[in-house]
């Protein structure tokens, strides 16, 4: 069984973060352990929240697990509190063994053009510099802009899109994924493109795209954790992706179905049966 390390805060209510990594990747067949960055006690979308910043403790953890020799297949990073957090994520990529794991970087830091309460704008040269050391990257537009210092901007043409992503794996990645893209012919979908630098290759792929009177919490911690989880479990990235977007439309539909939806978090409780007979269909052909 592959043990997935995923670095995050745990919000105490809320679908997000820690929260949807733990059933996810547990669902897909590994093992989830955790580094928790931050307990909320909801996210960010609340009205009032308590926040205990755990940075003076993940040195500590971590010498416990290295005492323990203990190891990781995969190192899944997502919403990291501070820039030193940054760097001490960037250290445990040095200390911690295990030299052909993979590397995932979700650079939580903002949307629709703008970062995160909290973020000074020096958030994303520092986060940069953990993309860089990546194997797989998966910002949205807003995060990708701010990566690259380039001014955030929404009638980009799938072609800039690739060079945007392009750039990203010179710096450093492997794969860069685009998350929250339109097809470029218009069509009303909603999915992920792509770019490989190891073979210079590009790959989309779009699902339905779920439109509700209200922003659906939680969905970009969703589709970053199950992609995780496909890949642990031995599926290739792209079809992973392709996974992950299905997975995260279905819970968003699950969501918009129910009669007592909560505001705070997506449905995807009630689409896990999918994930897991689709991660069950392709192991069992291994």
């Amino acid at each position: 069984m592959k043990r997935v390390l995923t670095i995050q805060d745990i919000s105490c209510v809320g679908k997000c973060s820690l929260g949807v990594a733990l059933p996810i990747i547990s669902a897909a067949g590994a093992e989830a352990a955790v580094l928790p960055t931050a307990v909320l006690s909801a996210h960010t979308a609340f009205a009032h929240v308590y926040k205990r910043d755990l940075s003076a403790d993940m040195d500590k953890i971590l010498a416990a697990w290295q005492a323990e020799g203990i190891t990781f297949n995969c190192i899944y990073t997502g919403y990291l509190a501070s820039r030193e957090q940054i760097g001490t994520v960037s250290g445990f990529l040095d200390r911690l063994p295990g030299g052909d794991r993979l590397v995932f970087v979700d650079p939580v830091m903002g949307d629709f053009g703008r970062l995160y309460a909290g973020f000074p704008n020096t958030f994303p040269e520092q986060m940069a510099q953990l993309c860089a050391r990546s194997d797989v990257i998966v910002p949205n537009l807003t995060e990708a802009c701010a990566l690259l210092d380039e001014p955030y901007r929404e009638d980009y043409t799938q072609e800039r899109l690739v060079e945007l992503l392009r750039r990203l794996c010179s710096a450093g990645a492997k794969c860069a994924v685009l998350t929250g893209v339109s097809p470029a012919d218009g069509t009303d979908k909603l999915g992920i493109l792509k770019y490989d630098s190891r073979d210079d290759s590009v790959f989309t792929y779009f699902g339905e795209h779920i439109h509700t009177d209200q922003p659906l919490h939680g969905t970009g911690d969703i589709f970053a954790s199950a992609c995780v989880g496909a890949l642990a479990a031995g599926i290739p990235l792209d079809d992973a992706l392709a996974l992950s977007v299905e997975f995260t439309a279905r819970s968003a539909a699950c969501w918009a179905a129910a009669a007592d939806r909560r505001w705070y978090g997506v449905d995807f409780e009630t689409a896990l049966p999918y994930y897991i007979g689709q991660i069950r269909a392709y192991t069992d052909k291994i």
